[in-house]
């Protein structure tokens, strides 16, 4: 399967401070990653580098064979999905959801004056339909609740049919009923054959949806432990990682920690 991320020796160094020191990673085609870690430890810098929105300071970065200061990011960002708060707060209130979704086909936030075929409309309602919103289709974005906000900005993201999908802690301010439906929808997309390579940032391993495999724990912007989920995601790699005595349980495909002792 071919490496849609690659990661060599990264470095991003901001006002004399390495955001992220000398990592590397890969994720290939078939692989669902989760990054977690600490606030600060530069979960979000990673994301932003698989997403082409920054460069490294120094090291190589490599997104779906495409070298990072080689290559043209505003052809290779289509091929990219992305879904975050900070895109959220991008999207006019009043725009009716499913021209949240439909402008994914031109990269752009905000129906103008683009004119899209009939299989743009078709393929925006289906997603919609997939995502559980075909109901909200006519609602502007505004008048939604935090979790259909997050739901709407996930079926943006897989619009086009991206090589990538990046989450951005798509189930963050959520409350309990709103974070399950997420987890139970993107546990499901995550199983697929069809779903490309995903990568989603949390802080909570109770947030980690069944079918994601693989894990990155960062601390300081470094890497503690990356690999399978069920190997790498262990008590003593989390503790490592968020400094503090940690145990971890697990059933039926989810994981729940708390603080030791």
């Amino acid at each position: 399967m071919p490496q849609v991320l690659e990661f060599s020796d990264v470095v991003v160094r901001r006002n004399a401070k390495d955001i992220v020191s000398g990592l590397n990673w890969s994720v290939s085609g078939d692989q669902r990653w989760v990054i977690l870690g600490p606030n600060g430890a530069g979960k979000t810098t990673v994301l932003q580098l698989a997403d082409t929105l920054l460069h490294p300071t120094s090291g190589v970065v490599s997104v779906l064979g495409e070298r990072l200061g080689r290559t043209d990011v505003f052809e290779l960002r289509p091929r990219i999905g992305f879904a975050s708060s900070a895109m959220a707060r991008r999207i006019p209130p009043e725009e009716r959801v499913v021209d949240v979704v439909l402008t994914a086909a031109y990269s752009v936030v905000g129906r103008w004056r683009e004119d899209y075929d009939s299989i743009d409309e078709r393929r925006a309602l289906r997603v919609l339909a997939e995502w559980r919103l075909d109901h909200l289709a006519d609602r502007e974005f505004g008048t939604l609740s935090d979790g259909e906000q997050k739901r709407v900005q996930i079926a943006r993201a897989v619009m086009t049919d991206p090589e990538l999908l990046l989450l951005d802690e798509p189930t963050a301010s959520l409350d309990l009923g709103a974070r399950e439906e997420l987890l139970m929808l993107l546990g499901g997309y995550a199983q697929s054959e069809t779903t490309p390579a995903m990568v989603m940032v949390t802080h909570h391993v109770e947030e980690i949806p069944v079918g994601f495999t693989h894990v990155l724990l960062l601390r300081d912007g470094a890497a503690v432990a990356s690999g399978p989920l069920a190997e790498t995601l262990t008590a003593e790699n989390l503790t490592a990682t968020f400094g503090m005595p940690i145990t971890l349980t697990a059933a039926d495909g989810r994981y729940a920690a708390r603080a030791a002792g």
